[in-house]
């Protein structure tokens, strides 16, 4: 055998590892990213049930459901990037509390990227259901405008929760709420404002004082996050009544 031929086939052997190797680092780099992400503070969760009595319904796909399954409004929410959806129990019990059927949307891998359309099947499951509303927390409020703006017909409301909307519904003519905490250090302010003219010119919003990016769940602090001045659980209910008003009108 030639040495031109023995290079060769040195060369390709030697790009094979490479090419080989390069596909285990992406995919070892995937599973990390994937699999590092805020997980539901259950100790939170559970002292906060028992002062309640929160009940809920988990669904086939692993979506959470709370309150009157024979409730005639319904409130779909999508949960924030690599955050676990158990985390908005405490937020979605506060709102079916007052007889709003709300489900939290289980994301593959906790991002709401990679299922827009969930909400499809979650309406599906409730069609006792005469009236939606859908919305979310951070990147999952957005990507519930992105489902919205392709469903506009199908619901009366949109609810954004430290999240903005990347896409034009200012001719739609629904209803739209968005509350975010004064001390939340996340959520871009530039883009946030620049997407404002993304949403119907009579679209509400809420600052709440004091609060935070990630008190809407119950999932611990996150990274870049401001300092709240008040407790979790006052955001939370902040939240659920401004909500409530919004929906009840």
């Amino acid at each position: 055998m030639s040495d031109i031929v023995k290079n060769k086939k040195r060369r390709l052997k030697i790009s094979l590892i490479v090419t080989l190797s390069i596909i285990a680092l992406i995919i070892i780099g995937c599973g990390i990213y994937l699999g590092d992400y805020y997980r539901a503070d259950m100790d939170s969760i559970n002292a906060f049930s028992s002062m309640t009595g929160i009940e809920y319904i988990a669904l086939d796909d692993g979506s959470i459901a709370l309150g009157d399954e024979k409730a005639s409004t319904g409130f779909i929410f999508y949960p924030g990037g690599k955050v676990e959806h158990t985390a908005y129990i405490p937020l979605m019990a506060s709102i079916s509390s007052r007889g709003i059927l709300c489900v939290i949307a289980k994301m593959p891998f906790n991002l709401a990227v990679f299922d827009i359309n969930a909400a499809s099947g979650l309406m599906a499951d409730f069609p006792q259901i005469t009236e939606w509303y859908i919305g979310g927390h951070s990147l999952g409020g957005s990507m519930a405008c992105s489902y919205l703006a392709s469903s506009i017909d199908k619901f009366k409301g949109l609810i954004l929760l430290g999240s903005y909307s990347t896409v034009d519904l200012s001719d739609t003519g629904v209803d739209v709420l968005s509350v975010y905490g004064s001390q939340d250090r996340v959520l871009n302010r530039e883009k946030y404002e620049e997407c404002k003219e993304n949403l119907p010119p009579d679209f509400s919003e809420k600052v709440i004082e004091g609060g935070c990016h990630a008190y809407f769940g119950m999932y611990g602090e996150q990274d870049g996050d401001g300092v709240a001045s008040i407790t979790q659980s006052e955001q939370i209910k902040i939240t659920a009544e401004v909500i409530l008003e919004m929906i009840n009108k």
